[in-house]
């Protein structure tokens, strides 16, 4: 298993990953799950089959990402990124200097209960069961309104860690959430997704994008220039420039976040939230099928803009033969 894996960092330091996508070849080739269901230690001492397979995963991800930045030509702190892609980075890094960490939210895996716990481990926040609208600037610190010493020095000290997830499945989650429920999303970006890719689009307000053209926008968009919620999380978070102690996962983010609060020895009535009722989460099922009934043109072309998410975070390459789609 972890030489097939490992081979995801060979692949993209000789740039053939990229070919091997134009001509279908990874298409078919599906890495186990991330993070498998953590099972329960075994009475003898050893670890579970599942508790193996996660260790393995995650150092295939730690393994892959070191081959990578160690590249020449890949940063190695924030401040030999460009501007704007360091604006980016410490726009997104967190701070707690209570409890001395650094957290970079990725929009659309979870970061609204982890804005929250910050919320609460600050002292802005009762509970994290509080019901009532996300604010997402207020009572929060980010790491790019302090100096650059300071910035320094907490890149340098504190705990850091980011948490990850498919990169399609994100995308999905947020062309339902933003194009289905958000009219300011609509409104912004809809209309011209719309105006763009449909004759006699004219009239519509925003709210019947379909996934091909939500895809064909991220295909024709800037990376560097992409909304947050669409924008790859290695262009978010910079996992070169910033040396993450920690790399969670949306597949495992109860066990995953437990982890996190243990470590930095957050308050015993910390925890992290509960998914809302109203919540609609993304199934396996479901990403299959939007999958499936778009055109496999557009998703081969998208790939490589995510690419380094898929390798990275050891994430397989969605499936899209004729074969497993009929199935």
């Amino acid at each position: 298993l972890l030489p097939s894996m490992l081979m995801f960092g060979v692949i993209l330091a000789s740039s053939g990953l990229l070919l091997m996508i134009e001509r279908g070849i990874l298409a078919q080739v599906g890495p186990p799950p991330l993070h498998p269901p953590a099972g329960p230690s075994r009475r003898d001492g050893r670890d579970s089959p599942a508790e193996l397979e996660l260790e393995v995963l995650r150092d295939t991800r730690n393994r892959t990402i070191r081959a990578l930045c160690g590249q020449r030509s890949m940063p190695r702190s924030v401040w030999e990124l460009p501007p704007g892609q360091r604006r980016t980075v410490l726009r997104h890094l967190l701070v707690s200097d209570k409890y001395r960490f650094l957290y970079c939210y990725v929009p659309k895996v979870a970061c609204s209960n982890w804005k929250r716990i910050l919320k609460v481990l600050d002292g802005a926040l009762e509970s994290v069961d509080v019901q009532g609208k996300m604010d997402h600037k207020s009572d929060l610190v980010f790491l790019g309104d302090m100096k650059p010493e300071e910035i320094s020095y907490r890149l340098k000290h504190y705990y850091k860690f980011i948490f990850v997830r498919n990169p399609m499945e994100r995308l999905l989650s947020a062309y339902r959430n933003k194009f289905g429920e958000v009219k300011e999303y609509q409104q912004k970006y809809g209309v011209e997704i719309i105006r763009r890719y449909r004759k006699n689009g004219g009239n519509s307000a925003g709210d019947d994008v379909t996934f091909s053209e939500f895809l064909q926008y991220l295909l024709d968009e800037d990376v560097e220039r992409m909304n947050d919620h669409w924008m790859p999380i290695y262009n978010l978070c910079q996992p070169c420039a910033v040396r993450y102690d920690f790399i969670g996962s949306y597949e495992r983010l109860h066990d995953d976040a437990s982890h996190v609060l243990e470590h930095i020895q957050s308050p015993s009535f910390v925890r992290f939230p509960e998914r809302q009722a109203w919540y609609k989460p993304v199934t396996a099922e479901t990403l299959h099928y939007y999958l499936c009934n778009t055109q496999r043109r557009l998703i081969k072309e998208l790939l490589p803009k995510y690419i380094l998410d898929f390798s990275l975070f050891a994430y397989p390459l969605p499936n899209i033969t004729s074969e497993f789609c009929r199935q």
